[in-house]
């Protein structure tokens, strides 16, 4: 049985997506929770007449799901011309490092992403750090090495801690290092780092973080809402780094004039530093920052769509997606407004006992069908067998709610939660915590 709800199809058995008439047909490349999210936007919002996503997850429509790899530009292009594809979103950052946007769009099919030299801003931290320094993007001093001696000695050195150390390549978000002690640092080297291994030891910032997002035709970027992600596996921001345990938006330490500050001088700094450099930079620029009183530095640049950040900004946005979409593809993105709801939103990841370790699969999961219309599941681990859904992955389920407020979006979140189960299931309970206390 299938029930309407909020402009799309949901099965009722489990949240899947069924296409309904649009505009324009998109495929999203990815697997996660993000790509969902875009996918159920675009949907949601009439940008779409249909969606495919490669390869997708529990979460799509297997007539939407298409068995093909990130990493197969090939396969990819080939399905594009087969369905006549009118745009490629790129979700995660390991096909827009390897090259997708070029390839795709050396095959005659508009895909939407940095080109891979552009997006070298987050597949170097290095060449990040030497645009931000070049342009005057306030960030922290660094220290470069590559391989382990000289880096030891300096370790050695030092009397104070914690220090940052940080992987120069993709990570998958755990390239980066926060040890304590100097033992903390001297096994957390001897785990990463190769002697081929390029890295950096960077100075230590307080603060609190917050991600701000830009999406961006080459020229113009434009700024989403704020949001807060929670990336350590334990509650009150302890243990080993994730790829998020889940975010909120809007954050509240990013206040209407700090986000004009990082406007000015962050992200228009690069965007235009870029297209100096003649690597004009189309896509989403995410940047990491951290804030502390009237001094504001970047942590890092993210080439796309955070995950989870996306699953609570998206479906604040007022607007149409695809239309955003084009304009940055098109370079005319000055010419596309759009807003944000008057509301919050929070996303609570449901992972694997073990994550960011090692975990179990084929975990079937339940409750799904019991939620609310006031409730979003996306899906990230999951996979569809016989009409149920298993885990497949480590961050397994994104419960994302709305509300007039925070807390009101939050107890949404969390009592949803409550209703869906799966053997070792592991969730914070203390998602949105900095924002409680202000």
């Amino acid at each position: 049985m299938f029930l309407q709800c909020t402009g799309i199809f949901i099965n009722s058995e489990n949240n899947r997506h069924i296409i309904y008439g649009g505009i324009m047909k998109f495929l999203i490349i990815g697997s996660g929770g993000r790509e969902h999210t875009i996918a159920w936007r675009l949907l949601n919002d009439g940008s779409a007449e249909e969606v495919y996503v490669a390869p997708g997850n529990g979460g799509i429509d297997p007539a939407y799901r298409i068995d093909i790899d990130v990493d197969d530009f090939n396969g990819i292009a080939d399905f594009c011309a087969e369905k006549k594809i009118d745009m490629v979103i790129v979700g995660p950052e390991v096909p827009l490092v390897k090259g997708i946007v070029d390839f795709l769009s050396g095959r005659g099919i508009p895909a939407f992403g940095p080109s891979k030299k552009a997006a070298q801003l987050e597949g170097s931290k290095l060449f990040a750090k030497t645009i931000m320094e070049k342009y005057n993007v306030p960030t922290a001093g660094h220290h470069d090495f590559v391989g382990k001696k000289k880096l030891l000695e300096f370790v050695e050195k030092q009397t104070s801690f914690p220090m940052v150390i940080k992987l120069d390549g993709l990570a998958a978000g755990k390239g980066v290092g926060i040890p304590e002690s100097k033992e903390e640092a001297i096994a957390f080297i001897n785990e990463n780092v190769t002697e081929e291994t390029r890295i950096f030891v960077e100075d230590f910032l307080t603060g609190e973080e917050v991600s701000v997002l830009g999406i961006s035709d080459g020229k113009t970027i434009k700024a989403f809402i704020s949001a807060q992600d929670h990336k350590r596996i334990f509650e009150g921001d302890k243990g080993p780094n994730t790829g998020g345990m889940g975010a909120y938006g809007p954050a509240p330490v990013a206040t209407p004039e700090r986000l004009e500050r990082i406007q000015k001088e962050v992200l228009e700094p690069v965007i235009n530093g870029m297209q100096a450099e003649g690597i004009p930079f189309i896509g989403i620029l995410y940047a990491g920052l951290i804030i502390d009183g009237d001094d504001l530095k970047v942590l890092e640049f993210n080439t796309r769509f955070g995950d989870p950040e996306a699953q609570v900004i998206l479906p604040l946005l007022e607007g149409k997606l695809g239309d955003i979409f084009q304009g940055a593809v098109n370079g005319t993105l000055d010419a596309v407004d759009f807003s944000f709801k008057n509301q919050h939103a929070i996303t609570v990841v449901m992972s694997s006992g073990g994550y960011p370790g090692a975990y179990e699969k084929e975990k079937e999961i339940t409750g799904i069908d019991s939620i609310d219309d006031e409730v979003i599941v996306f899906h990230a681990g999951t996979k569809e067998k016989d009409g149920k859904i298993f885990t497949n992955g480590g961050r397994v389920l994104n419960i994302t709610a709305l509300g007039s407020s925070l807390v009101e979006a939050r107890e949404k979140a969390y009592q949803t939660i409550e209703k869906i189960s799966f053997e070792g299931a592991y969730f914070r309970k203390d998602i949105a915590h900095r924002a409680l206390k202000r």
